[in-house]
């Protein structure tokens, strides 16, 4: 059986859910293996203590531009159909959202990718805070909150051809890029002897966006239908999987609806094998407000943004999108200075 009588056979909607199924189970299971968070990274980095948490994003994120960008690079991957490189995009929307996401992950203690992994590994903090985001997400998507993000969106635009920048740089300069980013990683696996494992589960995280890339990018070659471009985000995907659930009995299956699941239960599955699965609870010690405030702030963060820590820094980052370099830039101020106000001026 060839793909495309697969493909006929099994539908658009199915292949697509099965693909974000696949991919969210193996982000999911090595995110939580590798411990990759860019909050915890970014703490280190800003505290001047680069160890462990700093060298995981690093490998991460070299992992998905040099793949990403070698994909693209020998034309496996269509650019011309990513909305990233192609939309109309905000600069405005980049900067402030990128800020705002970065002071609420300090505050809720985990970006948004890093609270769906660790909700799945029993910590109820996490998966309340993911929940808010979720829903403050959907409201400035398509609720209340919409005027306003429309609103910032749309001081500082800048056209589709204008979002990337690889045509700055010379042939296979992405790569090169990655490559150089990868160098700095491995020089500190070296110094603080990281094991290769957890080197190896940073990098396979970062891949696995590649893969979300690769497979989309496969299924809209090989489909009669038209199948969206993407690879792996949590923002705007967990609040359409959220509401579809509530608003409907049967949801449209897609990408973002496979991907969602698939990733609590690949760290589901990765913590209960590892016996590292724990019931974690507010208490009063951890508090709660900050953790609400958080959440708050990344939820209308992360739509203003145009993505996650993930979605627009690693996914964006890895196809030279402006405005997700320029999201990504933000999230990092806003945190150092975020955790030097808030945390490390504590006695």
């Amino acid at each position: 059986m060839d793909f495309e009588t697969l493909i006929e056979e099994l539908g658009t909607g199915k292949i697509s859910a099965l693909i974000g199924v696949l991919v969210g189970l193996l982000f999911g299971v090595f995110a939580q293996q590798s411990r990759f968070c860019l909050r915890a990274a970014c703490i280190e980095f800003w505290r001047g203590q680069t160890g462990h948490k700093f060298t995981i994003w690093l490998l991460t994120f070299s992992a998905a531009l040099i793949a990403t960008q070698l994909y693209i690079e020998n034309g496996l991957i269509e650019t011309g159909n990513i909305r990233q490189l192609n939309a109309v995009g905000s600069m405005s929307g980049a900067i402030i959202g990128g800020l705002m996401f970065g002071t609420g992950m300090i505050l809720a203690r985990g970006c948004a990718s890093r609270l769906l992994v660790l909700s799945a590994t029993g910590n109820m903090r996490a998966l309340i805070s993911g929940l808010i985001i979720t829903l403050v997400a959907q409201a400035s998507l398509r609720g209340a909150l919409s005027p306003a993000r429309e609103g910032l969106s749309s001081v500082w635009l800048v056209e589709g051809y204008q979002r990337g920048f690889s045509h700055l740089l010379p042939d296979y300069g992405g790569v090169l890029l990655g490559v150089m980013i990868l160098s700095v990683g491995i020089w500190f696996v070296w110094r603080h002897r990281i094991s290769w494992w957890l080197g190896g589960t940073a990098t396979i995280t970062g891949l696995t966006i590649t893969l979300g890339w690769a497979l989309n990018s496969w299924h809209a070659n090989h489909s009669f239908d038209i199948v969206p471009l993407k690879s792996i985000s949590f923002t705007g995907p967990s609040a359409d999987t959220l509401m579809g659930l509530i608003n409907s009995p049967v949801l449209d299956l897609s990408f973002d609806v496979g991907l969602v699941p698939g990733v609590f239960a690949g760290s589901m599955l990765a913590s209960l094998l590892t016996h590292e699965f724990k019931w974690q609870q507010f208490t009063a010690e951890t508090g709660l407000s900050r953790y609400l405030v958080g959440a708050t702030l990344m939820g209308f963060g992360g739509m203003l943004a145009g993505g996650c820590a993930v979605g627009a820094g690693v996914t964006g980052g890895s196809l030279l999108a402006v405005t997700a370099w320029v999201a990504l830039f933000c999230m990092w101020l806003a945190a150092g200075a975020t955790d030097w106000l808030i945390d490390k001026s504590r006695p």
